[in-house]
């Protein structure tokens, strides 16, 4: 066994399957198109787009679409700001979860990119 097989400790581990990990760039991965100024990457392609783990991407001067949460939404800002219809700003680093039952929509300014887990998909209002 070499250093590759094993992780401190000393379990023996082979190596991943390529077809058990899939790995995207936020500089270059396959972005798709939500809405105008809205794009969403996610790896998961048996959930339903939007659900499940994904990163989600405003452009400057772009907004969501109102909708409602039908489950707790999580986001983590990584870049940008993101101002919710109420007029509460988030920035780089805020750490987030939205109730079910939620109703809003998002702004932003500048532009933002949000790390995002959502269970179920959210209602179009």
């Amino acid at each position: 066994m070499d250093d590759g097989d094993r992780i401190d400790g000393g379990t023996q581990m082979d190596p991943i399957s390529p077809d058990l990990r899939t790995v995207a760039n936020l500089e270059d991965g396959d972005w798709q198109a939500l809405g105008p100024g809205e794009s969403i990457l996610q790896l998961d392609d048996s959930l339903r787009i939007g659900t499940g783990f994904h990163v989600y991407r405003l452009e400057p001067g772009a907004s969501s679409t109102p909708h409602e949460h039908t489950c707790d939404e999580h986001f983590l800002v990584l870049d940008g700001d993101l101002v919710d219809h109420d007029g509460f700003r988030y920035g780089p680093g805020d750490m987030v979860m939205l109730r079910r039952g939620t109703r809003h929509n998002s702004r932003t300014e500048t532009g933002c990119t949000i790390a995002v887990f959502i269970a179920t998909p959210e209602v179009n209002l």
